[in-house]
């Protein structure tokens, strides 16, 4: 017997029929003995709909309300799933986040959980019944409800795993797990039985869209062994995998890999500008001067190259920001023009970040080397370089997307 989280995503609750489909693979857990608790979201496209509203009432809404009525989504999918369950003879019972509680910081619209007291989930599903959590959601310390941001659910669930000590947080979605890179471009990509947290935080904020970046942050700090697989597998089915799980891939600790391959997948982000100021004086402190004022602004700053002109007197910095910052961004390099002392400034949105992940790459030389050599032989130019002793990201025109992941892919022996 095992203490399971199963979180099921918006497109896994998209209608009642799919709510059906959910409770039987609820059911499956819970007549195999083990004890469960249930997150979900709301169904497909609702919050996308109350944040609408939102902005329809008014432009510049208290973000407290704004919680309140986002919030409501996971309310009626929770609700739902408890009542389909009875229907089904699973004794089970919905929670909303206020209720658990699931505690937050103050900060509505995206709050960061700080606490969960576990002891009322234990007491409940150790008596047999299920807890169905509504996910995305909190209480802030104004005594409110709050939410995660989006993509909260996941980060709900791996936290309340944590709080129960869940043996496993099982991530339903509609993928049946995480791959070498994305399928719809390289067909030949492969399911990834075992990924460790450190790579899979890597292609997360990279570009996967598997998971959310923060839920896989908290399943690394507390060591939650999370599980990919898919809500469209019929719940009947047999549940054979590899070694004692059943098809997907478990995201674990390092120590948990049979083999560690040197590279293990490839992921790429079009979410990506690259801006560059031409001509600053090379001098100390303008680094701060660029890079502060963006700070100020909350805007993201990714990788940065910085050349020297021959006569050492000026420098061009060139960095990247998120696509949805760019026009922020250059406005306040702009408005600070006269403080960093800039000749010109360019910009390019059609770029893409490609990226090579594996924690073999520690031990291993050469990776970085084979990765520009097979760039090159592609005519693939390269605007702008980072690494990490897991992960070389590269800068490229967006038009070279498909085929360079496709080069990678096969250059480091990932293709099926």
């Amino acid at each position: 017997m095992a203490r399971l989280v199963m979180k099921f995503g918006g497109t896994s609750v998209a209608d009642l029929d799919r709510i059906r489909n959910v409770a039987r693979h609820v059911k499956r857990e819970v007549d195999a003995g083990h004890e469960v608790a249930v997150v979900v979201s709301a169904m497909a496209g609702q919050t996308n709909k109350l944040v609408d509203f939102c902005r329809q009432a008014s432009p510049l809404h208290d973000a407290r309300e704004y919680d309140a009525v986002v919030a409501s989504g996971e309310q009626v999918t929770s609700g739902l799933l408890a009542i389909v369950l009875q229907d089904m003879g699973v004794n089970a019972r919905s929670w909303q986040g206020w209720q658990v509680p699931i505690k937050t910081d103050e900060n509505h619209g995206a709050a960061r959980i700080k606490e969960i007291d576990g002891s009322f989930l234990i007491e409940r599903i150790s008596q047999g019944q299920v807890a169905v959590l509504a996910g995305f959601q909190g209480l802030a310390p104004d005594n409110r409800i709050s939410t995660l941001g989006r993509g909260g659910s996941d980060t709900s669930a791996v936290a309340i795993a944590a709080a129960i000590k869940a043996d496993r947080c099982d991530i339903y979605t509609d993928v049946d797990g995480v791959y070498t890179t994305d399928p719809r471009i390289v067909p030949k990509a492969k399911r990834l039985d075992r990924v460790s947290f450190e790579e899979m935080l890597e292609m997360a904020s990279l570009g996967a869209k598997v998971l959310q970046v923060r839920s896989v942050e908290m399943a690394m700090v507390h060591g939650v062994r999370t599980f990919v697989r898919s809500s469209f597998d019929d719940p009947d089915a047999p549940q054979v995998g590899v070694g004692d799980l059943p098809p997907g891939t478990l995201i674990c600790d390092e120590d948990e890999l049979v083999e560690q391959q040197v590279v293990t997948g490839i992921a790429f982000s079009k979410d990506e500008a690259q801006i560059s100021i031409r001509d600053v004086a090379d001098k100390p402190g303008v680094a701060h001067s660029v890079f502060g004022p963006m700070a100020d602004s909350n805007i993201n700053v990714d990788m940065i190259v910085q050349n020297i002109s021959p006569d050492g007197a000026t420098t061009d910095i060139t960095f990247t920001v998120p696509d949805a910052d760019y026009d922020r961004a250059m406005k306040v390099l702009n408005d600070n023009r006269e403080q960093i002392g800039f000749q010109n400034i360019e910009g390019a949105r059609d770029v893409v970040k490609v990226s090579v992940i594996g924690i073999g790459m520690r031990s291993h030389a050469g990776i970085a080397a084979d990765c520009f050599r097979g760039l090159a032989s592609k005519g693939i130019n390269i605007r702008a370089i980072t690494t990490s002793e897991i992960k070389i990201s590269v800068l490229i025109d967006s038009a070279y997307t498909e085929l360079a992941v496709r080069t990678l892919h096969s250059l480091y022996g990932l293709d099926g």
